[in-house]
Order: structure tokens, then sequence, then C-alpha cells
């Protein structure tokens, strides 16, 4: 069986416990990514070792489905992690995309109830650390093996995760560049894969226009999908940046791509890895001035959008 991604599914899980603060977007609006704050500890924001953790015996190697052992019914009456494994790669800092795999078992029982994250056929979305998974991963090592003991809430029962830091994703597209197309703005990149934006000196365009900068090789994004991307935008008028990703230390990820139609549009079709640059007029935006109160009504949006990775709705929801 396959999980959803673990952001999604620990917000089920873990409820309040583990998510209090973790901020979510409106479906029509572009969405603004939460986290523990620039210069967080994690280390110190994981979830503390317990005796309920310590208790769980644990068998396979990292990167493999694992078994686990333990007195059933487990009682937990808080969150508890153990590392079990101290992986030699990287640690994980703030606003890392982290690739993992999960077993999860029932405490109660030590029923497995979902597992991914083992093979290629189906990945869960990378994490983003300071989106409410901090307490998870903390500032664990690529290659480690993580225990963690949820408490049951009103949407899950106690849980028992295995979990193991299989790798840091790009936070930045990463694919082959293309040539620019002739009329639509110019995008350099700082060092760290941050856009700028040059609007030329000519009529916005009337109808949708996209244009890839970069073209990635991994799975193609499809209608419904949850994405991982990166955002840049700009107001065509002005030239001026309104909302972005890179500032706020983190990519976003809306379920089900909810965004305005014509960003969600630049998105479908396009392989994991790729940048994308949308010119979008206000029909596919917020609307017309004078048909919508939203600030951005009127106006021709620009967006600079980097795809890290995609979960297809189908995977999402097994």
């Amino acid at each position: 069986m396959r999980i959803r991604p673990l952001a999604a599914l620990s917000v089920a899980a873990l409820s309040a416990v583990l998510l209090a603060g973790c901020a979510g977007g409106t479906p029509d609006a572009t969405p603004t990514p939460s986290g523990t704050g620039a210069g967080a500890d994690l280390c110190s924001v994981a979830a503390p070792s317990g005796d309920v953790s310590e208790s769980v015996t644990v068998s396979g190697e990292v990167g493999a489905e694992a078994s686990a052992e333990f007195e059933s019914p487990l009682e937990v009456a808080s969150a508890e992690r153990t590392v079990i494994v101290e992986g030699d790669g990287d640690a994980i800092e703030e606003g890392s995309l982290v690739n993992y795999a999960a077993t999860i078992f029932d405490a109660s029982t030590g029923e497995v109830l979902e597992a991914s994250g083992y093979d290629s056929e189906i990945p869960p979305a990378p994490v983003t650390v300071g989106s409410g998974a901090d307490q998870f991963f903390g500032c664990a090592t690529v290659g480690s093996r993580i225990v963690m003991a949820v408490p049951a809430t009103e949407q899950a029962p106690a849980l028992v995760w295995v979990l193991d830091v299989l790798g840091i994703a790009p936070t930045a597209a990463w694919g082959e560049p293309q040539e620019p197309v002739e009329g639509m703005p110019e995008v350099e990149l700082a060092e760290d894969g941050t856009p700028s934006v040059t609007i030329p000196d000519a009529d916005a365009p009337t109808e949708l226009e996209v244009a890839v900068l970069k073209e990635g090789d991994g799975e193609v994004v499809a209608e419904g999908d949850t994405t991982t991307l990166q955002y840049y935008g700009v107001d065509w008028e002005t030239g001026e940046t309104f909302d972005d990703s890179w500032s706020k230390g983190a990519p976003i990820s809306l379920p089900g791509n909810t965004y305005v139609p014509g960003f969600v549009e630049a998105l479908v079709g396009q392989p994991v890895g790729s940048q994308v640059l949308v010119v979008i007029p206000p029909a596919q935006a917020y609307g017309e001035a004078g048909e919508s109160d939203h600030e951005l009504a009127g106006k021709t949006l620009v967006f600079v959008i980097d795809i890290l990775s995609t979960q297809h709705a189908d995977a999402a929801a097994e």
C-alpha cells in the first residue's frame, strides 16, 4: 500500500500535536510556506527520545522496508523520536527538501498500515523541513533511520513510524537550459537559483503564454497533481515582485495544485526538474478590474516556476 506524502498524512495522523502553526493556502491564491523560521535549531525542534520509541526494535537495512517489533498495544502518550541509525550524509537544514521512505505501524496491533519510498514506482513527494515535518526529521543526516511514536488523534490511531532519510533534493530546477523565446520577459538566476525578471517594453499579451526555460527529466505533471515548486511572481505593468517562495525560505505545495487557472495550465504536461516562464492575463489569474476585489485583479502576472516534484492524484489517494 502506498502512503500519501508525509506532510499530508501527518496532518491526519498528528493533528495539532505536531503541525501547530502550519499554514495552508487558499484555492485561488498564491500560497505561503510556513516553518520554524530562519535560524531555527532543528535539533531542538525534533521530538524527544523516550521509553516508548526506544522500546521499538527494527530490523532491515536503511532504504529497505522495515520490520518492527514492540509490545502491543503500545501506549503512546506523547510524540517520541529515536534515531536508531545515524547516517553519514549531509545534515538536514531549515528549508531542505527531504527524500524519504517510511513504514507505518498501528501501535495498538503492530500491523503494517502503509509503506512507501522503497522503490521508484510511486515515490512520495519530498518534504520541506520547516513545513510541519520538523519533529519527525529534526537535524538528522542522510542515511539515518528514525523511529517516531505518534499519539492517537480523532483522525488516526496511535502510530509507529520507521522513517529513512534517503537524500536531500534540489530546491531549484535542474533541467537542460532552453533557448529564450522572443518577446517573453528576460529571466536571470542568482547563484542559489532565485530568479529576477525584466519585463519587455511592450504591451502585455492578451493570451496565456508559456516558455520552458529548463527542460526537466522527471515525472510529468498531470491534472490534479500535488506539485512541490518554487515560484517568483511579477506584475507585468510595474515589473515589481508581488510574491515569491524564495524569500520565504522554502518551496511550496498545495493539494491538487489549486492555483489560479493560468498557473495550473503552465504546470500540466511539464516534467519535474523544469523551469517554466508563464505570462497570465487577468482572465486566467484574478479576474478583470471591477470583477474581483483581489488586489491583483486586472493585472497581467508573470511567474517563473521551478517544478521540484509531483505526486499524482491517484497515488496520493491510495
